[in-house]
């Protein structure tokens, strides 16, 4: 299970999707980062828990790696990790 931060913000959640977004320390998000990649290395799925809920998802075992990186003023480089369904379906889990 993988713990985030308390500190989350810019919550979004309709139906059958939802969103959170953290602003964390770089020591924060490799910790996570750290907690997540154990998971997908040993093929266990994918558990997040928040503040007042918890996510299980069980995916595919091929997953969609994006880098993506803007220079300039404003720099910044996105790394983004895209699991897919188990199942194939497109649902998304359901939180608890």
């Amino acid at each position: 299970m993988t713990d985030l931060p308390s500190s989350g913000t810019s919550v979004t959640s309709t139906g059958d999707y939802f969103e959170q977004e953290y602003h964390v320390t770089a020591a924060e998000a490799g910790e996570f980062l750290i907690a997540v990649g154990e998971c997908l290395q040993a093929g266990d799925d994918v558990t997040l828990t928040g503040d007042d809920w918890d996510l299980e998802f069980a995916y595919n075992d091929t997953v969609e790696l994006e880098i993506e990186h803007a220079s300039g003023d404003d720099a910044e480089l996105e790394i983004e990790v895209e699991l897919s369904a188990a199942d194939g379906s497109d649902s998304p889990p359901s939180l608890g």
